[in-house]
């Protein structure tokens, strides 16, 4: 630290705060601890009455704690994301479009791990709406070696993107609902209309709806039917408990899909299917879908629709975090619900 005339004090770094007061008008701080004076700054601070500063010199190998921010989150932020202007030293991620929040977590831990570093994100792979804050970065002191900095990148270059947003994907989907008492007219379909107004909440459209009775051959004909009709995902209601009565899995068995699991450490949602039939995801969704706001279905269907394949082991990671506490009032996203 040390004192400098105003006009030499360009391109440093203030010590404190500075207080502006306009008699009748205006008294408040004008500048703040560790803002950088720039060229603009000199008259204003002489009509304050500041002809001297108290201030940093950043020295070659330093790096004030904006431009740190600045690097940090550049190299970060990956496709889907645009960043704030630094605020007290630190910068926001924003999601730039509706989609997947995807977090490379190792390498967030790696980036925490460096003294000084300070880097908070959201959960990885939920939902996320259009201009959310996801993220954001700051170092600690108000200036920062430029070699820890230069260690963020280069763990950033090797594992990029650490933040992203994956939009979803328009897709079209085939649904196949199940059940004698359906297929017969004796009850009206109630899952129909929830599971077309959850995809169109991510950019999904149910393009036809296929009912069958609790018959093997026939639940197979109808989801055979629309992947030739160029389904890019087929949904299976009905029937995917372990009564009797109830064939679904078997049906998406029987149709050759490779079955990644039936059952998920996940409560409601225990009684999901996942399968593939060559590149189309097969979901056996269970009854609680239909009664719940959060299920198995807001922690996988979002990123099969955002385009990734997810796998047994994704499935197996979800019990920790699983377990709805089923509040009287659900706030959804904002709860632990598989949240790990």
């Amino acid at each position: 630290m040390k004192t400098v005339p105003v006009q030499e004090a360009v391109g440093m770094v203030l010590c404190h705060d500075l207080t502006r007061i306009v008699p009748g008008e205006f008294k408040g701080r004008a500048f703040k601890k560790g803002d950088v004076v720039g060229e603009d700054d000199v008259e204003t601070l002489l009509k304050m009455g500041k002809e001297n500063l108290y201030v940093w010199e950043v020295a070659d190998g330093f790096v004030h704690e904006n431009e740190a921010a600045r690097r940090i989150a550049i190299a970060a932020s990956g496709p889907g994301i645009c960043l704030t202007e630094p605020s007290e030293g630190r910068i926001n991620f924003i999601a730039d479009t509706d989609g997947l929040l995807k977090i490379n977590v190792q390498a967030l831990n790696r980036i925490n791990a460096i003294d000084q570093m300070v880097f908070g994100t959201l959960h990885t792979n939920q939902q996320v709406g259009k201009k959310r804050a996801v993220a954001g970065t700051r170092v600690v002191p108000l200036v920062i070696e430029e070699e820890k900095i230069e260690q963020v990148e280069e763990i950033c270059r090797k594992a990029f993107p650490i933040v992203e947003v994956k939009p979803f994907i328009a897709c079209k989907i085939g649904m196949v609902t199940t059940g004698s008492e359906i297929y017969n007219g004796r009850i009206e379909d109630r899952f129909g209309p929830v599971i077309r107004e959850k995809f169109d909440g991510l950019n999904g459209s149910v393009t036809r709806q296929i009912l069958t009775s609790d018959d093997v051959d026939m639940t197979v004909s109808a989801i055979r039917e629309l992947v030739d009709e160029g389904a890019d995902m087929i949904v299976v209601t009905g029937g995917m408990s372990v009564d009797p009565d109830d064939q679904t899995p078997a049906a998406i068995r029987a149709t050759g899909a490779r079955v990644e699991t039936y059952g998920s450490p996940v409560f409601p949602g225990a009684m999901f299917m996942l399968a593939y039939l060559g590149d189309v995801p097969v979901v056996g969704l269970p009854g609680c879908v239909m009664y719940y706001k959060a299920t198995i279905f807001e922690l996988i269907i979002p990123r099969l629709v955002a385009g990734e394949k997810v796998v047994r082991q994704d499935i197996v990671e979800l019990g920790h975090g699983g377990f709805c506490e089923n509040c009287p009032e659900c706030h959804y996203p904002a709860c632990p619900f598989g949240k790990s």
